[in-house]
């Protein structure tokens, strides 16, 4: 019996040694959902919210805390240990999978929302408030002036974002000979109803609106400035040899560093997890409304995601490595799970390198190249996503949308996911190049607004997915480089 029970313990402590960690994220993701759904009943007010996400809101900032130093040192290490004719090889093909496997994304989506037709079910609102949005002109214009930041210092908290400011033109008085504007109209007094006391009333017309576009900033930061620059000064370290050595050397120091504050930093997770989940389902609008009316169309985004990052992706890895792609994704559960928390694929971006160093055992300076460069221009969730939601507000408006317009939908929202920043929410920002791109009323964005806190978690998953197994690939195309 002793024998049998030591048999037991001995397995239970090697499952927990290899999978304790992934198993408790998993229970905080189940104990999350249930723990926010339960305590919807109470109705707490949104100051008790706030002290109840608080453990939540902790774990973002340390992961947030963990992405500045993780980019920079991980990049000019990474670069600068590699040879210049490797690392050209790799950029090209890194940058050539993540486009094609954006570019399949969009068109699963497409092929989707065309055959679902998940619009014919939603209704849209008739008090939505009209709000102004960039052209894609400036949306863009803006997307290449945060690759170049004028200060490095402001990139690690701050992008450049254009924004527009309403002019007000006074129409002035028609001056109409002979008439009065103003128009008298007789109040009963109150005290003495019999008396009548005159009112005046002034009629203008109403003024008219322009807008003109100023230089801004927004409070997130520019992750797409700081890897161009790490990735410049990591090439640049790597040719200069002998003189470059010191500062290599702090760079992989520091990106050690950072990796054991992370190995110490994940069994706060599990906790942090619970907390992120329940509260942000605290904040959530009733469930069965939102269900009813965009209940089809949340289906159609999942099930593309699904397709694309248990389907497609997997099959390129086995077309291409001839290994068995789900070994792979097992080995980066744990980053997927934090994905799910967090919808944040630069704040994964941590756990992401940590289980591909250790579960995948990826070569290093692979890794620290490909997973920045991932997840700053692989986006492929936010790309499929990006194309559903622009047919489906078509739908909504009964606007047929020709072949032409389809094509000109699957090149805007790959070309606008790469600048979708890995930070919750981006999407929605970049959704105006797409809409804005085939004259669709770019105002109806709020028709989708209240699920896309939880489609923004699933396809944050697609975007982690995709970058680790591109990590994968390049590690089976490239091993003769290394």
């Amino acid at each position: 019996l002793s024998s049998t029970f030591l048999r037991v313990w001995k397995w239970v402590q090697a499952f927990w040694h290899k999978n304790g960690l992934l198993t408790l994220s998993m229970l905080s993701v189940a104990t999350g959902c249930l723990l926010g759904f339960l305590l919807r009943t109470l109705e707490l007010t949104e100051l008790e919210k706030q002290y109840f996400s608080f453990p939540g809101e902790l774990l973002m900032r340390m992961l947030k805390m963990l992405i500045l130093p993780l980019i920079t040192s991980s990049l000019m290490s990474g670069l600068a240990t590699m040879d210049s004719k490797a690392c050209g090889k790799m950029g090209v093909i890194i940058i050539t999978y993540y486009l094609w496997t954006t570019f399949m994304a969009v068109i699963v989506g497409i092929i989707l929302v065309v055959s679902i037709h998940p619009g014919a079910a939603a209704q849209k609102d008739d008090y939505s408030v009209g709000k102004v949005v960039l052209s894609s002109a400036d949306a863009l214009l803006d997307l290449i002036r945060n690759m170049f930041p004028s200060n490095l210092i402001e990139a690690s908290f701050q992008q450049y974002r254009t924004v527009l400011v309403p002019v007000v033109k006074s129409p002035g008085f028609p001056k109409i000979p002979g008439k009065s504007l103003s128009f008298i109209y007789f109040a009963p007094d109150d005290e003495n109803p019999e008396i009548h006391l005159p009112v005046l009333l002034e009629l203008t017309p109403s003024p008219e609106i322009t807008y003109r576009t100023l230089p801004g900033t927004s409070n997130e930061m520019n992750v797409l400035g700081i890897v161009i620059f790490s990735a410049t000064i990591g090439l640049l370290l790597g040719k200069m040899g002998e003189r470059g050595t010191p500062l290599v050397n702090v760079c992989q120091c520091l990106n050690e560093a950072v990796m054991k504050i992370v190995s110490m930093a994940v069994w706060y997770f599990p906790f942090g997890i619970v907390f992120l989940i329940a509260g942000k389902i605290l904040e959530m609008e009733d469930p069965l409304v939102i269900g009813q009316k965009l209940g089809l169309y949340a289906v159609t985004v999942v099930s593309g995601l699904v397709i694309h990052g248990l389907v497609l992706l997997p099959l390129l890895f086995v077309l291409i490595t001839k290994k068995n792609p789900f070994a792979f994704i097992q080995g980066i559960l744990q980053a997927l799970l934090i994905a799910l928390a967090t919808s944040s694929s630069s704040a994964t971006l941590p756990i992401t390198l940590k289980c591909l160093l250790e579960n995948n055992g990826i070569d290093r300076r692979i890794a620290r190249f490909v997973l920045p460069v991932g997840a700053t221009i692989n986006m492929d969730g936010t790309a499929l996503y990006e194309a559903v939601a622009a047919i489906f507000i078509a739908q909504v408006n009964e606007y047929d949308l020709d072949l032409g317009q389809i094509i000109t939908i699957s090149i805007t929202a790959t070309a606008a996911s790469i600048g979708a920043a890995g930070i919750p929410q981006s999407g929605l920002v970049t959704m105006v190049i797409v809409l804005t791109s085939v004259g669709l009323p770019t105002n109806d964005i709020t028709l989708i607004v209240a699920v896309d806190w939880a489609l923004d978690r699933f396809r944050t998953m697609t975007n982690v997915l995709g970058d680790a197994l591109a990590a994968g690939i390049i590690a089976h195309v490239c091993k003769k480089d290394f």
